[in-house]
């Protein structure tokens, strides 16, 4: 790629092909794919208004992750929110209302992202946040959830706004997803999966990948089960460690080369379905694209971080605009001085070089 690769152009890319292949993949779906069609409309606009701030000298990302609220109804084995106070059984407070994150959407919008991935805690407890984002019509919304809340509001609402998007997460089969979500989760995923499959709704499932089920998450025993099923994306998201005990678990070089390989022969293999993974392959993308590259991070109470697994702010949305935020000076720290491209051991380079972030923020 040399001196003339461009973070944009590369993001800009994957974007449009993951649209491209979002409206292949709804075509057996008319209600689907019309709204696809438009959203590839959106998709395209957002693109031109990225590339004219690039031109002016201003990088807008295309995705943006927004944790809704710090609250879950589920207590997950080695969960990262947990483990960093970011998700707590405490009543919720200082969180952002329905009406501040409606207001983050329309900036969004305004400045071209196109993507916004909404987390948590369990994201489906906003039911107000999510009735906002379904009249984003141009923005889709990966509503990444347990997959326990689904009810029959919340079907009417899917039916009703098609650029919400449950992403449910499972860890592989049933004795691996209850062993760290709780008994009973996964068949209540599966329950989940079917009613939107009854309805011909589009909807996707995350994975956490570590060292102990890579294998079989990307097996096609179990990619077959959830086509069946109906998904048609799936989220690969590496293990991040929250403490030195469980280091062995997240992935390393050589279950990173063997995902990249995989990923690509899945790719080819179902076509019907959309395989992204996160971080991915940061040779490609020319390193980490946290902290505005390719994307960034809002959480429950507005403050800008690099990334959910970099919980670091050094400014909030509720004090200055999103645009402004997206430019801190924690951000433009990190990418300047050469901490997201760098190299480091494990997926998560913001994570293994936390004490660097938060040396940065003591000097601001």
């Amino acid at each position: 790629m040399g001196g003339t690769w461009s973070i944009q152009e590369y993001m800009t890319a994957g974007v449009e092909n993951l649209v491209k292949n979002a409206v292949k993949v709804t075509l057996t779906n008319p209600a689907q794919s019309v709204f696809m069609a438009r959203f590839a409309a959106a998709s395209r606009a957002a693109s031109r208004k990225r590339k004219i701030s690039e031109q002016a000298g201003e990088h807008i990302p295309a995705f943006l992750i927004a944790s809704i609220t710090s609250s879950c109804n589920l207590h997950c084995a080695g969960c990262y929110a947990r483990a960093v106070h970011s998700c707590t059984d405490e009543k919720p407070k200082e969180q952002l209302s329905a009406e501040e994150w409606d207001a983050v959407f329309a900036q969004a919008e305004e400045m071209g992202i196109s993507f916004i991935l909404l987390a948590g805690g369990e994201p489906m407890i906003r039911t107000d946040v999510i009735e906002k984002a379904g009249n984003r019509q141009n923005l889709l919304f990966p509503i990444f959830t347990n997959g326990t809340l689904l009810d029959d509001t919340y079907m009417r609402m899917l039916k009703k706004c098609r650029n919400l998007l449950p992403i449910f997460s499972i860890e592989g089969k049933e004795k691996q997803t209850d062993g760290r979500r709780g008994e009973g989760v996964y068949e209540r995923v599966l329950a989940a999966m079917e009613d939107l499959q009854k309805e011909k709704l589009l909807f996707g499932s995350s994975v956490t990948v570590t060292k102990e089920n890579l294998e079989e998450v990307t097996s096609d025993e179990f990619l077959k089960k959830l086509e069946e099923r109906g998904c048609k994306a799936l989220f690969y998201v590496e293990f991040v460690p929250m403490s030195p005990k469980l280091k062995g678990l997240a992935p390393g070089d050589e279950e990173r080369k063997y995902m990249n390989r995989r990923l690509s022969e899945l790719r080819n293999k179902y076509s019907d379905m959309i395989f992204l993974s996160f971080p991915g392959d940061e040779i490609s993308s020319g390193g980490c694209i946290a902290a505005g590259r390719g994307f960034f991070h809002i959480n429950s109470h507005g403050g800008a971080e690099p990334c959910p697994f970099s919980p670091y702010s050094d400014v909030n949305v509720r004090d200055t605009s999103l645009r402004e935020a997206l430019h801190s000076g924690l951000f433009m720290k990190l990418q300047n001085n050469g901490t997201l491209t760098g190299n480091h051991e494990g997926g998560c380079v913001l994570y293994e070089k936390r004490d660097e972030v938060e040396s940065y923020l003591i000097r601001f």
